[in-house]
C-alpha cells in the first residue's frame, strides 16, 4: 500500500505543470525516502531529476518500493481538478493497475476522487555523478525567465559566460543580437531570493539550446530563485527548490560548435554522444 497526503497540493500541481511540455510518460518511484523520478526528453538532450521528500507528506506510507508510470499531460489535467484550498492524497495498492487522487476541503464538505491507469514504461535510470562546477549562479527565477524571453527574439541558442565581472547571457541571429549581464548583488538590504550570487571557480563559456531554457523557466512558480551550475563540456544544471519538499533539476547538454564538430568528424572521432550526454 502506498499513500501520501499533501495538505497544500499546490507545489505538486506546479511541479507537473513544469514537466508536461518536456516529458510525456514518466516513472515515479515511491520508496520510504519519498517520491522521485527521472525523465529524459525524446531528443536525449535534456534530463530531469525530481525529489519530493517523505517528510513533506502527512501521512506518508510506502510498504514496499513501487513504480507508478504516468502520462504527464493526463496527470496535469487530473491535478487541475484540485482546488487551491484542497488537500491532495495519492493512493495505490501494491499490485494495482490504477492510482487514485483524493481532494478534500479542510472541513470535508467536498471530497473528490479520481483514478488514473498506471502505465508500464520502459526507461533506463541513469546515474548522475557528483560534479565540481566552474560556476554556480543563483538568481531570481523571474529574472531568468525574463532573460530567456527577451533573448529568444534573436536566435535559437544562448551563450552563457561566467567571469569575475559577472554572468553574461547573449544571443545573436539574422535579425540582430542581444546580451544581458548580471553582477553579484552588493546591497545588504536585498532579500535572499532577490539576490544574484556567483560562485566562480573558473571562467567558463557554454552555449545551449534556447527552447529548453524557456521550458525550464516555466518552473519559476515553484521557487523565487533558481541556481545554474555550469562547467566546460558538462551538462548545465538548472535547479529549483520546491519549498522544503524537495527539488527539480534539469540537465541540458551544451551545444557543440559546428567548427569543432567538423574537426571531430575529419579526425575520425565522430562522438556525437557529447551532444546527448546525460
Amino acid at each position: 500500500m502506498f499513500e501520501a497526503k499533501l495538505e497544500d497540493g499546490t507545489p505538486l500541481k506546479k511541479l507537473i505543470e513544469s514537466m508536461k511540455d518536456l516529458f510525456t510518460d514518466v516513472n515515479f518511484d515511491c520508496t520510504a525516502a519519498g517520491i522521485s523520478c527521472q525523465a529524459m526528453d525524446s531528443s536525449h538532450v535534456c534530463l530531469c531529476s525530481v525529489l519530493l521528500k517523505a517528510d513533506s507528506f502527512d501521512p506518508y506510507r510506502c510498504d514496499r518500493n513501487l513504480t507508478l508510470g504516468m502520462n504527464c499531460v493526463t496527470l496535469s489535467k487530473i491535478l487541475k481538478c484540485a482546488g487551491n484550498d484542497e488537500s491532495i492524497t495519492v493512493r495505490a495498492e501494491d499490485n494495482a493497475d490504477t492510482v487514485s487522487f483524493v481532494y478534500e476541503k479542510p472541513n470535508q464538505e467536498r471530497v473528490s476522487k479520481f483514478e488514473m491507469k498506471v502505465m508500464d514504461i520502459d526507461s533506463e535510470h541513469l546515474g548522475i555523478p557528483d560534479q565540481e562546477y566552474d560556476a554556480i549562479i543563483r538568481l531570481p527565477s523571474h529574472e531568468f525567465s525574463r532573460i530567456c524571453r527577451d533573448l529568444s527574439q534573436f536566435g535559437d541558442t544562448v551563450t552563457i559566460a561566467a567571469t569575475k565581472d559577472g554572468i553574461r547571457f547573449s544571443c545573436s541571429g539574422e535579425t540582430g543580437n542581444g546580451s544581458i549581464t548580471l553582477r553579484q548583488s552588493s546591497s545588504v538590504d536585498s532579500k535572499e531570493d532577490e539576490e544574484v550570487s556567483i560562485e566562480l571557480n573558473e571562467a567558463v563559456t557554454q552555449t545551449y539550446a534556447m527552447r529548453f531554457l524557456i521550458l525550464f523557466s516555466k518552473a519559476q512558480s515553484l521557487s523565487k530563485s533558481v541556481a545554474l551550475s555550469i562547467c566546460q563540456d558538462v551538462p548545465l544544471v538548472v535547479e529549483y527548490k520546491i519549498g522544503d519538499c524537495g527539488h527539480i533539476r534539469y540537465f541540458l547538454a551544451p551545444k557543440i560548435d559546428d567548427d569543432i564538430r567538423d574537426d571531430m568528424e575529419q579526425g575520425g572521432d565522430n562522438d556525437e554522444g557529447q551532444q546527448n550526454e546525460n
